[in-house]
């Protein structure tokens, strides 16, 4: 159970080195606006967390299962290696969802300016010389 332990927990700190470059890849998809290779690699990501949530429970049985201080002291760093990994995950998602939101702001001000264009390209002048919306040329009625 020891080295079962310490090779679940070497595992799960793969597991998220690999969250890690997923997470790197998937702030340049969402840059590079490539839908496609983004929606994989979202669908990749989603099993690579579950595996991660999975191997913690696992971790969590076997150490709640074990009495034997000395290999809890051993096992203390790769604790701490795994949480700064975590940690780092949490900073790049907030990274990657801010950037998200930025492009749908983008998309959103774009959206904007050719709703504007359009209207400044149907507004006509009135007979005093103000703008007036709405067709160009006379209206016909059947």
């Amino acid at each position: 159970m020891p080295n079962n332990l310490k090779q679940l927990i070497e595992g799960q700190i793969q597991q998220l080195e690999t969250l890690q470059v997923q997470l790197d890849t998937e702030l340049h998809l969402i840059s590079a606006r490539e839908p496609e290779s983004l929606m994989k690699l979202v669908e990749e990501k989603a099993h690579n967390l579950d595996d991660i949530a999975q191997t913690d429970t696992q971790i969590k049985h076997l150490y709640q299962k074990t009495d034997d201080a000395d290999l809890k002291a051993e096992l203390e760093p790769l604790f701490d290696k795994a949480h700064a990994l975590v940690e780092e995950c949490k900073y790049r998602t907030e990274i990657n969802q801010r950037a998200i939101e930025q492009g749908q702001l983008r998309l959103t001000h774009l959206k904007n300016l050719l709703l504007e264009s359009r209207a400044k390209e149907s507004m006509t002048y009135d007979k005093s010389g103000r703008p007036k919306g709405g067709m160009s040329g006379p209206s016909i009625e059947a």
